[in-house]
């Protein structure tokens, strides 16, 4: 990777012409999580051009880089040093790079247990709606105070403003992983994970599907050989292999077309009941469903056990595929893009229709 492709006065100057223009921008980087969110419309803003790790201090755990720089590069780099993103992002497709993981916050199986995107992320540059280009944070978790606006454009989907560049904290890759199998119903499962969760395990993921639960313990090679021992369950031999296909949606339960929907609740709540094929993670607190049920239904019945649910893939994209906002969360978004882009230009609607 070089640290040379730095073109932040080039989009500066692209977005201080749309703002002349009025015309609103769609920010991209491979469009490898373009099925996300709303439709939305505008001139295409291409960040891929703009990559490259311009700090690494493996010593320091931390790393910062270019939103264009590829995720697969950026893992390399990673690697050689012993290091990992400890978020686990999906990638989704060849070519990933990290604003678009950042922007859509998309953590993978080992999020519940060693943090979502948003606890990794220590500082960003930003290019807000006036096309001036904006500092947040640093690189180091001292010199995060008052408003994070580093931290709140994590998931935002592009709409505060341009995200050029990230810095983050990383961790140490585990000495050994491993995976064991057991065959239990949902209600099993639930219960199990979150008996194993107020025990000293090294847990680093879950999962459930079709009657089976596959667990993943991480740490030192004696943590983790005590821990097979405590948990009894089938050793399994292609872990690395099965969390792939789960965090990069290639797992069979993945595979069809049918409108696809996330869901988060309280990892304890008991197997909802909604018709269509279910497959759980995160502990219990994310929730996978492919089923034909119309949106407000299934909202509801989410809402009553305190969970929120987004239509994920497929369906109508043209309605709110988020989980609706109550009154005064809504206003306090719309105060913030009317604060970062007033003349929503950034991915106008991607978000929420009205932002």
């Amino acid at each position: 990777m070089s640290a040379d492709n730095d073109i932040d006065k080039q989009l500066c100057l692209a977005v201080k012409q749309a703002v002349a223009e009025a015309a609103p921008l769609r920010l991209r980087g491979a469009d490898t999580k373009a099925f996300y969110g709303r439709t939305s419309e505008g001139q295409s803003l291409d960040l891929r051009g703009h990559s490259g790790v311009v700090s690494y201090e493996p010593s320091e755990l931390v790393i910062t880089a270019r939103a264009g720089t590829p995720l697969a590069d950026l893992e390399s780099a990673l690697a050689a040093e012993g290091q990992m993103l400890g978020f686990e992002p999906p990638h989704f497709g060849e070519g990933a790079t990290l604003g678009g993981a950042i922007a859509c916050g998309f953590s993978g199986p080992r999020r519940p247990y060693a943090g979502s995107v948003r606890d990794f992320v220590l500082g960003a540059r930003i290019i807000n709606g006036r096309g001036e280009l904006l500092q947040f944070g640093g690189q180091v978790m001292k010199n995060v105070a008052g408003y994070d606006v580093s931290r709140l454009s994590v998931g935002a989907m592009g709409t505060l403003g341009v995200i050029t560049e990230v810095s983050m904290k990383v961790l140490p890759i585990p000495a050994r992983e491993a995976t064991v199998r057991f065959s239990m119903s949902a209600s099993q499962a639930i219960q199990r994970m979150n008996q194993w969760a107020g025990q000293p395990l090294p847990t680093s993921a879950t999962c459930y599907h079709d009657g089976a639960l596959h667990v993943r313990v991480s740490g030192s090679a004696k943590g983790v050989d005590a821990a097979i021992v405590t948990l009894e369950g089938e050793l399994t031999d292609d872990g690395a292999t099965f969390w792939h296909s789960v965090k990069e949606h290639h797992h069979v339960f993945f595979t069809d077309d049918r409108s696809l929907w996330r869901i988060s609740v309280p990892q304890a709540t008991p197997p909802l009941p909604i018709d269509g094929e279910w497959l759980i993670e995160w502990g219990g607190g994310q929730r996978w469903l492919k089923t034909d049920a119309p949106s407000d239904v299934l909202r509801k019945q989410v809402e009553s056990v305190g969970g929120h649910a987004t239509l994920f893939r497929g369906g109508d994209r043209s309605g709110e595929v988020f989980h609706p906002l109550p009154p005064r969360l809504f206003s306090l978004h719309r105060n913030l893009k009317n604060a970062f882009d007033p003349q929503r230009l950034f991915n106008p609607g991607r978000l929420y229709r009205d932002l």
